[in-house]
């Protein structure tokens, strides 16, 4: 994609490596894959790991981290933002800045540009003392779709990996299509694809029912397919609660066989994206 006229691409200060995670549609649980990857990242080794909410119209990680009622960031003395933390995951969000967890955001497209610069290039990931090592990675949830948000962090930052996450059906993956060929137009690497609900496992026996559709269609996008998340009640419920299923560990009683290979997966997902963006490291 032609550059005249823009800046030269940059890391984001204090971030080693940068993960987005994205979808071509909402409702496929793009923000749940997003927090619980973070936490399986951050679970290999004692790996630093944030996550920064772009997903400026629907803001989702304070809900699913507890931090809905935190308050706003504090500063450092250089007026940059500093992140909320809650289960050792350092946070950013849209959504710490707004009135109250109902206030809308009703912006023109300089005033969002706006805010996904000073949320990109204005926080502090090194913490409250300003002093510390910052990230190995930072996910970013990035909101669904291609529009003005995926286009200006693919033309302003270095973007070492994409995440897209989407459901079996053909209406969805046909939106991941589209997702593909503008990462691709922005010189945007896609590590993979993360099919999420794709299928149920019942209590009762181990075969995978697939409810929305075979993962064939999924197969034949062109991108390696980076795991298959059944159905697992307890990730709702633990992300309205504030607790990310990544967290609930080797727990056999949650969710039964559906859970645990819910964890599974999502640890296997951790370690291919960590190999990608951090190969100097894979032998460690």
């Amino acid at each position: 994609m032609p550059r005249r006229g823009l800046p030269p691409k940059r890391g984001i200060p204090n971030v080693k490596k940068v993960v987005v995670v994205a979808s071509g549609k909402g409702g496929v649980g793009k923000s749940t894959v997003a927090v619980n990857l973070a936490f399986a990242l951050a679970a290999r080794g004692g790996a630093r790991v944030g996550v920064l909410d772009l997903d400026i119209f629907g803001p989702s990680v304070p809900k699913l981290l507890g931090l809905e009622n935190a308050g706003e960031p504090q500063l450092t003395s250089t007026g940059s933002l500093i992140p909320l933390t809650n289960h050792g995951l350092p946070a950013m969000s849209l959504g710490f800045l707004l009135p109250g967890a109902d206030a809308p955001v009703a912006w023109r497209g300089l005033m969002v540009m706006k805010a996904v610069q000073q949320l990109l290039f204005d926080v502090d990931w090194r913490g409250a003392d300003a002093h510390g090592p910052g990230l190995d990675v930072l996910v970013i949830d990035m909101p669904p779709g291609t529009g003005d948000v995926p286009l200006s962090l693919g033309q302003l930052v270095n973007v070492d990996g994409a995440v897209i996450v989407s459901t079996p059906q053909d209406v969805a993956l046909a939106d991941v299509r589209k997702g593909i060929t503008a990462f691709q137009k922005l010189s945007i690497p896609i590590t993979g694809l993360v099919l999420n609900q794709a299928y149920f496992l019942c209590p009762s026996c181990s075969t995978p029912h697939y409810l929305f559709g075979s993962s064939n269609a999924a197969k034949e996008l062109g991108i390696k397919v980076l795991g298959e998340l059944p159905l697992a009640p307890g990730v709702s419920a633990g992300g309205d609660a504030g607790l990310p299923y990544a967290l609930v560990g080797s727990r056999s009683d949650v969710d039964g066989s559906a859970g645990q290979a819910w964890r599974d997966t999502m640890a296997g997902v951790a370690e291919q994206v960590w190999e990608t963006v951090h190969p100097e490291y894979i032998a460690s």
